[in-house]
């Protein structure tokens, strides 16, 4: 094998391709850590809110600064008028995530400000579809159902909201805290397929709103946010608890894989599929509908013993976000809502210490070749 040959690594595994500040992950610890605090504290101590402005600002706000932080947030929520009639008059045959990656194209090309890549202009934007994105997620969800769009509400929470515009109802505690506490664990998470897909866009100095399509491309994929749906699917083709054993060793015969195991960069557990395991048990409980979460811990198991895979943050993810009322199909576009926070801080750090990202391929084709052109 030759030195250039060993310098290629499939996938980029393992490859260190910029420094970050944002979010640390150790896959042998497990650990996962906002701006360096530990994801189980971050979850268990601060709002959705607070996560947000951690992880653009690296600081915890309080008091004032918090309310006010809050209250932005809140007064951004709304959309044009113009973007939820283009929603409403796309196909009911588009991808979900296509549709949610138009609407941001065109919040991009009516923000008159789009090209401004100053820092004061990414943060406004940050905050603008951080605010945003739920209330597109939610009117497709009210959409998808036939139903018209629910206008936010300022005088709730960002996750509280959230709950409110996807259902109609005012959310009880139990069903706006696991919202929330998902779309902490979903917020960020290092250099992952999107997040990257956004840096590379920045780093070539293009806008805002384009790398924010690029990471929505990203995480439509299947072996990315796409995953989370899939979870759900196998769960309902199990149908039952004493039906995940077989399933499961049908599955591996025939060398295929199951959707919410194993990770690239995990190999001792993921921190977040833990913590929502245990939502998942109290919301299913909470809801007096056990049924998924018993499919889901039998089908668990058994992957356990045959070949030690473990679940990732999609796995359990999947009836949390079935339990909360998230149409099967907009599960991802639950991901990308929250996710955007992580992007944007992704995007404001690579403006900062920008540098064009261009790697190299390695040639295996033939060369030196000529062509015989007839006179």
């Amino acid at each position: 094998m030759s030195e250039a040959t060993e310098r290629v690594i499939s996938g980029l595994e393992g490859v260190l391709a910029c420094e970050s500040q944002i979010a640390y992950i150790d896959g042998s610890a497990p650990e996962l850590s906002y701006r360096g605090y530990d994801i189980a504290d971050v979850v268990r101590a601060l709002s959705y809110e607070q996560v947000v402005f951690l992880l653009w600002h690296d600081r915890i706000p309080q008091g004032e600064e918090l309310r006010a932080f809050e209250a932005e947030l809140a007064s951004l929520r709304p959309v044009p008028q113009s973007v939820l009639e283009m929603l409403k008059a796309l196909p009911a045959s588009a991808h979900p995530m296509a549709s949610l990656r138009t609407a941001v194209s065109m919040l991009g090309a009516l923000d008159e400000r789009a090209e401004d890549c100053s820092p004061p202009e990414l943060l406004r934007k940050a905050k603008t579809l951080t605010a945003q994105l739920p209330t597109l997620v939610a009117a497709q969800a009210r959409l998808h159902r036939g139903l018209a769009p629910i206008a936010p509400d300022p005088s709730l929470s960002h996750a509280a909201n959230y709950a409110y515009m996807l259902s109609g109802e005012r959310p009880d505690v139990t069903t706006a805290r696991t919202l929330e506490t998902a779309l902490i664990l979903y917020a960020e998470h290092e250099t992952n397929a999107s997040t990257f897909a956004c840096r590379v866009v920045v780093g070539t100095q293009s806008d805002y709103y384009s790398a924010v399509v690029a990471g929505i491309g990203a995480l439509k994929g299947p072996l990315h946010g796409g995953a989370i749906d899939d979870v759900m699917r196998m769960l309902m083709d199990i149908g039952a608890p004493e039906r995940a054993a077989a399933y499961v060793d049908e599955a591996l015969a025939a060398k295929r894989k199951l959707p919410g195991f194993g990770h690239r960069v995990y190999r001792a557990g993921d921190p977040r599929a833990a913590l929502l395991r245990g939502m998942a048990q109290q919301l299913s409980a909470a809801r007096g509908d056990e049924k998924w979460f018993a499919i889901a811990t039998a089908a668990e198991q058994r992957m356990r013993q045959s070949k030690g895979i473990i679940p990732n943050v999609d796995y359990y993810a999947a009836p949390v976000f079935y339990h909360l009322g998230v149409p099967l199909n907009l599960f991802t576009n639950v991901i990308a809502s929250t996710r955007i926070v992580g992007w944007s801080a992704h995007i404001m750090e690579q403006y900062a210490n920008n540098r064009l990202i261009r790697p190299r391929a390695l040639y295996t084709g033939p060369r030196g070749r000529k062509l015989n052109v007839a006179s």
